[in-house]
């Protein structure tokens, strides 16, 4: 029995405990909802409702003008002429007249090769030459003496005739011998290697003291020649026919070298359309095309890689907008137009081509017609707009000022006010330090109270408030009553300065 009692007990206790937590709970929630404003409450509101807002959009006119069509590809920068120096001896080099990185011009002295065994075999062949002159010259003075003699009947006209093939045979030798000759002068030149074309010289492949032949793969060095330049790019097979038509009526067409990010501010060269190559890529469907440019500030280098533009059409009268209006949906390209009632519109337009930030609109704008291009994310149709005007942006100004000013003047009045609290501050802390002592041992009071009537049933909660509440006072009190004293003052002093 004395054990059911005990469970009895205990169950009625948690019983009554959830009964008071439920009770402090719901009691809490309804005094927060009658505390919140009633829109609040609901949820209604101007932040909480789109009903009405009006969005703010950028818009420019459509306007109407003339636009450049182009065809754009990707080239490589390819000198007219390339050519790798190499020896035409052997011979060890003497001198490297030249620097790397220099700028030459035909004929100029780039590297010595030793000339002195062209010299001696120059000198040899002209010994030899000046002793067939003499032998062919004997040989023409016998001749002539034999043929008086033969007139006069006094040798026979078989010896004229050998002494004219002997003649005839030294004149082949001399001929010989001039042949050599030129050629060891030939050898001679060629031990001074010079510029064949003006152009950029790249970096040597040798030095002095080396020893080159005349087969050398890699040569002495390369020069490449770069005013005029060409650029060599490819275009879609389609475009041919429009090109090829541009070629035939006999026009320049200009082409234009831009930069990896196609800057119109950053145009490197300006040339004209060379010449289309004779046939098409089959596995890639295009066509290779040659522009040439004078590059006379060297913007262009070789095997760059540009962006060509080139100009095939002039349209004029047309209606253009800018292209970040240009929205895409299901069924194609719109964009928003603001009416005069200043809401806007969805318009499915057909565009044509670009040109910069403009594109042209085939149907569907009219010249004139303001275009949003910032802030379409946010309208619907029907939707109100706004546009920032000069006025409102001067107005702005004017309160930025004064805002400023405000700001100055409330930085002063922040100041005094906290020179004013300062001088208040002791006074407002006495009177918290009095008002303190009472309120806090009425709020122990209550606390007791609650606590104690929690652990107890209703009615003997009742008739023990009271002494259970005077103990545990007493008890916090025989504790550290300085210590309670100082928290109660400090609390009650900081509710009393909030005031």
């Amino acid at each position: 029995m004395n054990r059911r009692r005990v469970w009895g007990i205990g169950f009625l206790v948690c019983l009554l405990g959830g009964g008071a937590g439920y009770y402090y709970y719901t009691s809490g929630a309804a005094s927060t909802d009658a505390a919140r404003p009633p829109e609040a409450a609901r949820g209604f509101g101007k932040k909480g409702d789109g009903a009405g807002r009006v969005t703010p959009v950028v818009a420019q006119p459509a306007k109407k003008g003339d636009i450049n069509v182009y065809l754009t590809s990707l080239g490589t920068v390819t000198p007219v002429r390339t050519v790798t120096v190499r020896s035409r001896v052997d011979g060890q080099i003497m001198r490297v007249l030249f620097r790397e990185g220099q700028l030459v011009k035909q004929g100029d002295l780039l590297v010595e090769i030793d000339p002195r065994p062209f010299q001696a075999q120059l000198t040899q062949v002209e010994g030899q030459m000046a002793r067939d002159n003499a032998l062919l010259a004997n040989a023409r003075i016998d001749f002539e003496r034999y043929r008086t003699l033969l007139a006069q009947d006094s040798i026979a006209k078989q010896q004229v005739d050998t002494q004219e093939a002997l003649v005839r045979q030294y004149e082949g030798t001399v001929k010989l011998d001039q042949g050599q000759l030129d050629n060891a002068r030939l050898q001679l030149t060629y031990s001074r290697v010079t510029a064949p074309i003006p152009g950029r010289l790249g970096l040597r492949q040798v030095d002095e003291g080396n020893v080159v032949r005349a087969g050398d793969a890699n040569g002495l060095v390369v020069i490449t020649q770069q005013q005029p330049i060409t650029v060599i790019f490819t275009l879609p097979q389609d475009n041919l026919p429009v090109v090829m038509k541009r070629i035939q009526s006999g026009e320049r067409i200009q082409v234009e070298a831009l930069d990896r990010d196609q800057n119109q501010k950053n145009q490197l060269a300006t040339g004209v359309l060379l010449t289309v190559d004779n046939q098409i890529d089959t596995t890639t469907g295009t066509v290779r095309l040659k522009a040439q440019f004078p590059n006379d500030d060297s913007r262009l280098f070789p095997n760059q890689f540009v962006n060509v533009r080139m100009l095939i059409d002039v349209r004029r009268d047309v209606t253009t907008v800018p292209s970040a209006a240009l929205q895409r949906g299901a069924r194609g390209m719109f964009v928003y137009v603001v009416k005069e009632d200043k809401t806007v519109t969805l318009r499915e337009v057909k565009t044509g081509p670009t040109e910069a930030d403009a594109t042209v609109i085939e149907s569907g704008v009219e010249p004139g017609e303001l275009i949003v291009v910032d802030g379409m994310d946010r309208l619907r149709e029907g939707a109100k707009v706004e546009m920032p005007t000069a006025e409102k942006g001067a107005a702005g100004k004017g309160d930025d000022s004064g805002r400023r000013k405000g700001g100055g003047n409330r930085r002063k009045g922040g100041e005094k006010t906290a020179d004013e609290s300062t001088k208040t501050e002791a006074p407002t802390a006495e009177k918290g330090v009095v008002a303190g002592q009472g309120g806090d041992a009425e709020r122990k009071k209550g606390g007791g109270n609650r606590r104690k009537g929690g652990e107890k049933t209703a009615d003997d909660g009742a008739k023990a408030e009271s002494p259970a509440a005077e103990q545990g006072a007493a008890a916090s009190q025989s504790g550290d009553p300085e210590r309670k004293k100082g928290g109660g003052n400090r609390r009650k002093g900081g509710e009393k300065a909030a005031e």
